[in-house]
């Protein structure tokens, strides 16, 4: 079964965050997610949510921002990582995209997932 999520977030209202809270801070950010720049980490609050819409659970009990990770590849395209054993069990194929434009941030994340 194939299932696609997209997300859009204003690169200010991370900019925001980090003001008044810190890079460090940012709850939805994983230790591998080392990112400094407002509109990178824009990307990767974006695809987190397009993660969650695909999944069709949003962001809560059955997933949470830590469950994933929004890396890039030595070419520099995103790619996920999942960290939930259950997420693994459960995702057969996933891929992403970001993209940055006018103060936005745009992702959208493909699914494949096991029928049960």
């Amino acid at each position: 079964m194939i299932k696609i999520g997209i997300d859009i977030i204003t690169i200010s209202r991370i900019e925001n965050l980090i003001e008044k809270f810190g890079i460090e801070k940012l709850k939805f950010l994983n230790k591998d997610e080392n990112y400094t720049s407002p509109a990178t980490i824009a990307g990767v609050y974006a695809s987190k949510e397009a993660f969650s819409k695909a999944l069709g659970t949003g962001i809560g009990k059955e997933f949470s921002f830590k469950d994933i990770s929004i890396l890039k590849s030595s070419k520099n395209k995103p790619y996920i990582k999942i960290h939930s054993p259950i997420l693994k069990n459960k995702i057969i194929e996933c891929d992403v995209s970001i993209t940055h434009d006018g103060g936005f941030a745009i992702s959208a994340v493909i699914l494949k997932i096991k029928k049960i």
